[in-house]
């Protein structure tokens, strides 16, 4: 057998191990050998049998939210990010509490439960500007989960204040900051992080902070942001640092991160498209069938975090709905209105409810209605349709004779050991 027949017999028995109920965790090293030589239908396959196993049911979920970028001003200047303008541009801006607050009126009026905070690193707000905002907003508004900031936000009110990060959140959390979403980890390896935000600092400052939140019981979210030229094996590298930061916190006790979200680069309007005289666009960046491999090998990957999300906004509607059949078992938001993204080109940013059940329905799948830490909500169907049934999942792997070899593209980086 040559070396490739070897590969693809080993594949086979990894597929096989990871249908099992209880699959053993699935290492680096394996998790490679199928990023690499899987039939994508395939690792679907398999990908959607352990989805049905951890998130019983036919259900896919969904959140009514919004988000708010309260400030665009920013001092980190991340080569992919379309979004920011440095303090002093003509085209920045800061919004006032009351903007805030009516944006969350508009929210409450069609029944969601979170808001989204998040914006820049703002060199002239002090932390009493925000507990201000935080207190106030709660006050305002009881039943909206307040899930605010990012880690780098949070190093930056670190920096002005003077106080550690973990006071920062402590500040925060008392004065009713419900969570803090996991934007701004793109890519844990710094070998790739450095070199699109040089000013973000390393990846353990990432995951410190996101520890930090943890362990003070706010709800936590887990990203990654793929297409900068990384190899599969700093995608995984990134991954297993999530999974071990949430070893940490189930052996505490605690749920740590509700859900892990990826996405591709957006390459429009920034410098990271903009390298070589405007190649990046056609080079970086990842495609459906890689977003998709992505997705189902993040579900087989984390043992221990229960939710995988769908990204419709950076992929539409059609991928995401696909993303249901590699293990993903939510839609995410609403969102209402989204400026970090849709600055780096990105159309639609925004859905209603029923365009959310609508898709999850279409899918073959039933909608359902969460609050930000998954706690399923009464959920009135907007609009019925009758759809074919999914696909019947059978409790075995059906492994191809003869799988079809993945598109690849070449990685600028070498991959790290």
């Amino acid at each position: 057998m040559d070396k490739r027949g070897d590969f693809l017999s080993r594949c086979r028995k990894i597929l096989l191990s990871q249908s099992r109920e209880s699959p053993p965790r699935l290492s680096i090293d394996d998790a490679l050998i199928l990023y690499d030589e899987a039939d994508l239908s395939e690792l679907m396959h398999v990908a959607s049998m352990q989805r049905r196993i951890r998130v019983p049911g036919n259900h896919v979920t969904y959140l009514v939210d919004r988000n708010v970028n309260y400030t665009n001003v920013c001092t980190i200047n991340c080569q992919f990010c379309s979004f920011y303008r440095p303090p002093g541009h003509s085209e920045t801006y800061l919004q006032s509490l009351d903007q805030i607050s009516e944006r969350i009126i508009q929210l409450e009026d069609l029944g969601g439960s979170r808001v989204l905070m998040q914006g820049g690193v703002h060199p002239e707000l002090n932390l009493e500007w925000y507990t201000d905002l935080i207190q106030e907003l709660r006050a305002r508004h009881p039943s909206i989960d307040l899930d605010c900031f990012s880690p780098i936000e949070i190093e930056g009110i670190s920096e002005i204040c003077g106080l550690s990060t973990k006071a920062v959140l402590e500040s925060l959390r008392d004065a009713g900051m419900h969570g803090l979403p996991g934007g701004g980890a793109e890519m844990l390896v710094d070998e790739v992080r450095l070199d699109v935000s040089p000013k973000k600092g390393s990846a353990e400052n990432w995951l410190r902070v996101m520890g930090e939140a943890q362990e003070l019981n706010l709800t936590t979210s887990a990203t990654n942001v793929i297409g900068f030229g990384e190899s599969n094996l700093h995608r995984l590298q990134h991954m297993d640092k999530v999974r071990k930061l949430q070893d940490r916190a189930v052996e505490r006790g605690s749920i740590g991160f509700t859900s892990f979200i990826s996405w591709p680069v957006m390459l429009e309007n920034n410098s990271l498209g903009r390298k070589g005289r405007g190649m990046n666009k056609y080079t970086l960046g990842a495609g459906s069938n890689e977003y998709l491999r992505h997705v189902a090998i993040s579900r087989l990957f984390f043992d221990n975090i229960k939710h995988i999300q769908a990204s419709w906004p950076t992929m539409g509607t059609k991928v995401a709905q696909m993303a249901l059949f590699a293990g993903a078992d939510d839609i995410g938001s609403t969102m209402m209105e989204e400026n970090v993204v849709s600055s780096s080109g990105t159309k639609k940013t925004s859905a209603s409810e029923r365009e959310l059940q609508l898709l999850i329905s279409r899918a073959g799948f039933i909608p359902v209605k969460r609050d930000s830490d998954y706690n399923l909500l009464e959920t009135d169907t907007i609009e019925l349709e009758i759809f074919a049934p999914p696909p019947t999942q059978p409790n075995c792997c059906l492994l191809y004779t003869s799988p079809s070899p993945r598109d690849r593209t070449r990685s600028r980086m070498r991959s790290s050991a």
